[in-house]
């Protein structure tokens, strides 16, 4: 490499730093995105994660956005250097497979959220993957919004530049609009879940009350009961946070942005009462599915029983005729052979016309 191509670009007479790339990020790898957000409005310079908090406290007003994205435990811990974040929220920030929650630590709030993805599949099986999970992590304080993504999904890339293009009046209140933002998209994609669920209930059902049941059908509502569970443990816990950001007042929280997680809140309780009403389905619908085969087992072992009654006759006959008697009765007689086994067929005939008519057969 040249000593040209080494020294950093210039721009304005500031150091302009492509954060995408690993080697120039103060961060390393782990930062995706950092802004500075003054009235609303993103400052076309972009700057490392430790300039741009300077410039903001400098300038005393706006605040900086940094995304992280599967940070590692020095990520975090030069992140909380520079924010002053509370060792237990790190410690937070680091743990993975927890449950939605908000906390506080002095003047900033800390956001678990779990992200979900639909996943397309041509055909449910005892096997199909429906729900895919993620983890989000918020930090919101007076002049920061940090969030931290763990997963295969869950960009709020294109959020940013929603907000940046059509909303920038609701960044101008600061980093509780972010939250805001993350909140409503998080539950929006509760909902696009939900929906997309829908078809395969519809699926499960339909197959359940098919006339010819299949013996897998049990399978495929298990697996599906346990995607309901993974997509249940990600939107139920949010419940209360979200109450607690539309009900409490918190000097974190803007007053103008509080109303709006009321109506966070209430989308959430409406994919809440539909995860409920699914699991309630597939319940009936398991049950349904045992009762069918129940039913079945039923008919099989009536079906079974009177074979085996008609398979008595000539088995007594012949077992009789079977003994080593000397004296018994027509066997020395000419047509006592065929007599038998004309009795023999009279018999089963009798007995099998007697089980169709009473639906065994």
């Amino acid at each position: 490499m040249s000593r040209n191509s080494a020294r950093p670009a210039r721009r304005t007479g500031r150091r302009a730093v492509d954060l995408s790339h690993p080697a120039r990020s103060p961060l390393g790898s782990a930062v995706v995105n950092c802004a500075v957000y003054l009235e609303g409005v993103r400052q076309a310079e972009n700057c490392p994660a430790d300039e741009a908090i300077r410039r903001v406290r400098r300038s005393g007003g706006g605040f900086v956005w940094i995304g992280l994205h599967e940070p590692g435990p020095q990520e975090l811990v030069g992140i909380a250097a520079l924010l002053g974040l509370h060792r237990l929220a790190v410690q937070d920030a680091t743990r993975t497979h927890q449950r939605p929650k908000l906390l506080r630590y002095d003047d900033v709030l800390l956001a678990v959220l779990k992200t979900v993805r639909y996943v397309e599949h041509g055909e449910l099986t005892s096997t199909s993957e429906v729900v895919d999970t993620g983890e989000l992590t918020v930090f919101v304080g007076p002049h920061f919004v940090v969030t931290v993504r763990r997963g295969r999904h869950g960009s709020l890339g294109p959020l940013r530049e929603a907000l940046e293009a059509a909303a920038p009046e609701r960044l101008a209140k600061g980093p509780s609009a972010v939250l805001h933002a993350i909140t409503e998209h998080v539950v929006d994609e509760y909902l696009a879940v939900t929906d997309a669920m829908e078809a395969d209930m519809d699926a499960v059902e339909a197959a359940v009350v098919a006339e010819h049941a299949s013996r897998g059908d049990a399978g495929r509502i298990y697996q599906l009961k346990r995607e309901l569970v993974e997509l249940k443990r990600a939107v139920v816990p949010l419940e209360r946070p979200l109450l607690a950001l539309a009900g409490l007042p918190s000097p974190m929280i803007a007053p103008e942005i509080q109303p709006y997680f009321r109506d966070v809140s209430d989308r959430l309780a409406r994919t809440t009462d539909q995860i409920a009403a699914f699991d309630a389905l597939l319940d009936s619908s398991l049950q349904a599915h045992l009762a069918q085969v129940t039913v079945a087992q039923n008919e099989d072992m009536r079906k079974i029983t009177a074979w085996a009654a008609i398979i008595a006759v000539p088995t007594m006959v012949c077992g009789v005729y079977g003994m080593n008697f000397d004296h018994m009765p027509e066997l020395r007689w000419r047509y006592g052979y065929p007599l038998v086994l004309s009795l023999i067929t009279l018999g089963c005939v009798a007995i099998h016309r007697s089980f169709r008519r009473n639906g065994w057969l």
